[in-house]
């Protein structure tokens, strides 16, 4: 927070319902100025309606929630001034060059074309597109496309960039030049970020995380934190002979551990100290073995009892959708 105490988004009791289906469950949070804050779930888990509501494309059913200070029902004019998006689905006019894409832009929030010209230039500098800018958007990549949508968001010098699953579709190396953006984006333009991402690895780039599932946050810290709470690291046996190597630590060590086919996965304290330990006692058939400090899905596993893959195969209704430039009022 500010020294003032004022947050950059404020989150009390806000709920979202589609007919019978609730969408969003009474949360609440906040985030801090120049904060990059993660929503993080499995698709269907409140995450757009959530990003929607604040970026006031859907009222809120019930609660409040104030941008800057800024109410998003009662003075959504001064909210929008005050924020950038970057919807999930493209918005970009691929009949345009990408300078003409954020020229139109800039005249659609009232700039001189001097003011436009410059802040076009300076936007597309900084996301490296600046060379391409007189060629067609058609001819973009999807990773150069994001980057145009990034900037187009920008161009108003908003307080606050929502980002609605900036990276879906792109393949991990495009995901990562895309942080590595967003990174010299809060530090060039002085923002906060929220972003909505099913990306386990994405989420680790944030500086908070709000883990939520089926329209309610179940957990909300420091990425470190969150591992840190799970507090065990998981062990994984390949093994042609896994029901000896289950009854040997249920015998040995008091261990209950999982079978699946010829990998055998159980969790301990300190898994540095009990792998030698393991093998020091010998006897048992291990082909390999591998150790993983916690990672986000144990955090999720452990408040839900599902992986956040399994979570988004299953199918589970929620009543969540894409964020959209038109929402539900």
């Amino acid at each position: 927070m500010n020294p003032n105490g004022t947050a950059a988004i404020s989150v009390r009791g806000l709920t979202k319902h589609y007919g019978d289906v609730e969408a969003v469950r009474g949360i609440d949070f906040d985030v801090a100025p120049g904060e990059v804050f993660g929503f993080l779930g499995p698709n269907g888990a409140g995450k757009s309606t959530t990003i929607s509501m604040l970026c006031t494309l859907t009222a809120p059913t019930s609660g409040t929630a104030k941008i800057h200070g800024c109410d998003i029902v009662t003075d959504g004019s001064a909210v929008r001034r005050n924020i950038g998006v970057v919807f999930q689905d493209s918005t970009i006019d691929h009949y345009l060059t990408g300078q003409q894409n954020l020229a139109f832009q800039a005249a659609l929030y009232g700039m001189s074309k001097a003011e436009g010209a410059r802040r076009v230039q300076e936007l597309m500098e900084l996301v490296g597109l600046w060379e391409r800018r007189s060629s067609l958007t058609r001819t973009y990549s999807g990773g150069m496309k994001r980057r145009l949508e990034i900037a187009r968001g920008l161009l108003h010098s908003p307080r606050v960039l929502f980002l609605d699953e900036p990276t879906v579709g792109l393949d991990p190396q495009t995901r990562k030049a895309i942080w590595n953006y967003l990174r010299e984006l809060r530090e060039a333009e002085d923002i906060t970020v929220f972003m909505t991402t099913h990306y386990m690895e994405e989420a680790e780039h944030c500086d908070r995380i709000a883990i939520i599932d089926r329209g309610v946050l179940i957990a909300l810290d420091t990425p470190a934190a969150l591992k840190a709470g799970v507090g065990e690291d998981r062990v994984v046996i390949h093994t042609g002979d896994h029901e000896t190597v289950v009854t040997a630590l249920r015998k040995r060590f008091d261990i209950e551990a999982e079978a699946h086919e010829d990998v055998v996965t159980f969790t301990v304290p300190d898994g540095e100290a009990f792998i030698p330990r393991l093998f020091s006692e010998g006897g048992l058939p291990i082909d390999s073995i591998e150790m993983a400090r916690p990672s986000l899905d144990d955090v999720f596993i452990k408040r839900t009892g599902f992986s956040l893959r399994d979570a988004e195969s299953s199918g589970r209704p929620a009543g969540d959708e894409p964020l959209r430039m038109m929402g539900r009022r």
